[in-house]
Parts: C-alpha cells; structure tokens; sequence
C-alpha cells in the first residue's frame, strides 16, 4: 500500500471516530507499527490530526475551544442534531457525552427550554454554560480526565451516576453494529457510558451512517437498550432496516 492511500485510509478513520489506537491501524493497513507511528508524526506535522500516546485524535474533537474547526460531515451532523433536539421535553433531566455531533446539538438548544443537563464531558459543559438557556442548569460529573476523550472515569464518577435518573440521554456512539451493539476503543469510558446507560429511562444514539456495524474492543450495551437511532438518512433508508428490524425507533 502506498504512502499516500494509507494516510487517507488513517485520516478517514480519525475523522470518522474521533481517536483512534495505533494497533488498530497496524491491523486496519496491514503494516508496521513503527510504518504507521511515522506516519501519524508526518500528519501532526501537517496539523492534520494530532498524535497522542498510542494513537492520534482529530483535530476538530481535541480543540473544543476553537469555534471555526473544521468539522468532519458538518452537514450530516447538523441534521442529526436538530433531529435530536426534537427528543427534548421542557424539564427533562438530560445526561449527555462529549462527541462532535452532541456538540452540534447543544449549539442548537432552545433558548426558553428549562432543562437540567449531566455530563461527564469537559467540552460539553464548556458548550453548555454558552449555548443553553438562562432557565437551564449544567452539572460537570468529576473524576479523572481521559486526555483522549476529555471525559471523567472512574469510581466517582460512576457513583455520581448511580445516584441519578436522567429522562434521556444523548450517548455519544463511536462503533455500533447490530451484533455487537455499541462499543469503545477504550475500558475507562466504556464503564463510564454503561454506567450513563443504567441510569437513563431514554438512550438516544445520534449517529452519522458511517459509523454504522463497525465495532471496537469493549462493549457499552446491547442495541435493544437503545430506544432511538438517529442518522442524517430518511428512517426509510434500505440500510437502516435491519436496525429498525431489531426494535430501535429510527429517526
């Protein structure tokens, strides 16, 4: 494979899911490690992604403060977040992950909604406390800061959850598949969104299609937890029917 095809292939994959793990793309391009460590090097250089221990992240996830980023399909994730806002319900207790296309949905919050919002995401907070209304309060859930996804793990935080009942949550998905259901490149924050799950009456997985049956290492939950599925697709779309086939509400 060439030079060129395998840092399309690795810019694809960083975009598409936010981070990702340097044995995955060993496996993924059928190379050496120390052939994809070097690339990863060349691309930050280029400030095309950024490399982190064991992998590399998107610059557009990693920068949360940047408001002119670029966004990885904008326009699909724009759809999807005011599909989402649909969901809400004035007074609802809402719990939320970090996750470019959540970010696109609390841009677009109501301004006269009274929502109670819970999160473990340090950019989500951060966009909350600018874009959601006066009436609307933001609780930050503690514990250690993953660098590679800027959410709280650990014990704390998941005791935090424990004592919590949100009316919905809006599950930040990276792998979802069919058989597999949803799963994570990383344990930490697999255990902190099964905890999310456990403690929500709702699960809501906003999605782009592409992230649609592909799978990582570690299971968050089984697709029949998940009440809603929304794409920037048609609930029509021949490719969801499987999903909607397995009980999931498409929107």
């Amino acid at each position: 494979m060439k030079k060129k095809e395998r840092r399309e292939i690795i810019l694809n994959e960083v975009h598409l899911h936010n981070r990702v793990l340097l044995s995955d793309l060993t496996n993924i391009l059928n190379v050496s490690m120390d052939t994809v460590r070097r690339d990863l090097m060349e691309l930050d250089k280029h400030k095309l992604l950024k490399k982190v221990h064991g992998g590399a992240v998107s610059n557009g996830f990693n920068i949360h403060s940047d408001q002119n980023r670029e966004i990885y399909e904008y326009e699909n994730k724009s759809i999807i977040a005011k599909k989402g806002i649909s969901l809400l319900n004035h007074g609802d207790v809402v719990l939320i992950t970090g996750g470019s296309t959540n970010l696109e949905l609390a841009k677009l919050l109501p301004q006269k909604m009274n929502l109670t919002f819970f999160t473990p995401s340090l950019p989500m907070a951060v966009e909350l406390l600018n874009n959601s209304s006066m009436l609307s309060e933001v609780h930050l859930i503690g514990g250690k800061l993953s660098k590679g996804s800027q959410l709280a793990t650990g014990g704390n935080s998941i005791n935090t959850l424990a004592e919590i009942t949100a009316d919905i949550c809006f599950l930040g998905t990276g792998y979802m598949d069919l058989d597999k259901g949803i799963t994570e490149i990383d344990w930490e924050i697999a255990q902190m969104k099964k905890a999310m799950v456990n403690a929500s009456r709702k699960i809501v997985s906003l999605s782009i299609s592409k992230k649609l049956d592909t799978i990582n290492r570690y299971k968050i939950c089984d697709l029949t937890q998940v009440d809603t599925l929304v794409t920037e697709l048609d609930p029509s779309d021949k490719s969801l029917e499987k999903y909607q086939k397995a009980g999931l509400k498409l929107l």
